[in-house]
């Protein structure tokens, strides 16, 4: 096991709670609006510094005044997180500080039922998802999409003045250009090892001999590329107020059998490729990073058949998860049942 214990204070529905490890998968039943996906969230934020579905006034309970998580590994170190309305704070090893230390933080595979949808989804949708997944596997690519987020934000809010000129925003789009090719040679290489094995143990799931694929699509070349494009679309992006060029547009298309996987794939084949994904982003982290990761499957079983159920289960067997399901404590041995209120 990798984690001990999860306490929570104030954290959504919970006024407090602790949830006690005792197995190497924890279950967690309950209805819808009792509060199983925080104590997933509450994981999420004591292991990599943020929450996976909302901002933390969002996560602090109606009438508190503060939130706190508390997280203890199986070795005994604990990491708490402590937000008190205004702002939050991680207490790792006695030492406050703002953000989750980079040694302190550990890896997770999410699972949730949008996720199934993810071959259909918007192209925002599908780069939200790999950069979480490629974050993950690279702190310095999590670095440069933070830096090329922030010179993007800047140079659309000049963009949206009354009066801007070419040099107002030259400062910005040499950031956007270094920070952006930075992004995009990641990307490729992180998706050309997807393709390696995404067929291979994809057919291990859906047990045919489909070929299955991942395309990135960029309109980036270079980084000199980017500056001239950047430069020449001024007036456009004046206009419109907004950059409406850059590695912020790139999307990524799932192909079934030489075809878009959206619209030639059935149900349960665009199902087994994202379980499939799933893997590869777990066995992905282990090689890169050296570490098991933590699997959060939120209520995901109920849209999986029993043969991906099973599927699942035996491919993350290494792994430490937490699982939550709606039902109540007939349906699951040995879980934790959540009740409303």
């Amino acid at each position: 096991m990798v984690i001990r214990s999860v306490k929570m204070m104030n954290f959504r529905s919970h006024e407090s709670f602790m949830l006690k490890c005792d197995s190497q998968t924890t279950k967690i039943v309950g209805e819808n609006g009792c509060g199983k996906t925080s104590i997933l969230e509450a994981i999420c934020e004591a292991m990599r510094g943020k929450s996976f579905r909302a901002v933390d006034r969002e996560i602090l309970k109606r009438g508190g005044e503060f939130y706190r998580v508390e997280l203890e590994y199986e070795d005994g170190r604990k990491v708490v997180v402590v937000y008190d309305g205004v702002k939050k704070e991680f207490l790792v090893e006695d030492k406050k500080t703002r953000r989750l230390p980079k040694k302190a933080k550990y890896p997770i595979v999410l699972f949730e039922p949008d996720d199934l949808n993810l071959v259909g989804s918007s192209p925002t949708s599908r780069r939200g998802y790999f950069d979480r997944f490629f974050g993950q596997l690279s702190e310095s690519y999590s670095e440069a999409l933070n830096r090329y987020n922030k010179a993007l934000k800047q140079r659309n809010e000049l963009l949206k003045r009354e009066v801007v000129n070419k040099g107002d925003l030259f400062s910005w789009d040499v950031l956007l250009t270094k920070y952006g090719a930075e992004l995009r040679d990641n990307r490729e290489k992180f998706v050309e090892k997807i393709v390696e094995k995404f067929t291979e143990v994809y057919c291990s799931i859906a047990e045919n001999s489909d070929k299955v694929g991942l395309e990135y699509i960029t309109e980036v070349n270079s980084e000199s590329d980017f500056l001239r494009r950047l430069e020449d679309n001024f007036e456009r992006d004046r206009i419109l107020g907004h950059t409406g060029f850059g590695v912020h547009r790139d999307n990524y298309e799932f192909v079934f059998n030489g075809c878009k996987a959206d619209g030639s794939a059935s149900r349960g084949e665009v199902r087994s490729m994202v379980i499939a994904l799933k893997f590869i982003e777990a066995e992905m982290i282990v090689g890169r990073l050296g570490k098991a990761p933590v699997v959060l499957l939120d209520d995901v079983f109920s849209e999986l058949d029993e043969t991906r159920q099973r599927c699942l289960v035996k491919n993350f067997q290494k792994n430490q998860i937490f699982l939550t399901s709606v039902g109540s404590e007939k349906d699951l041995d040995e879980c934790v049942v959540l009740k409303k209120g």
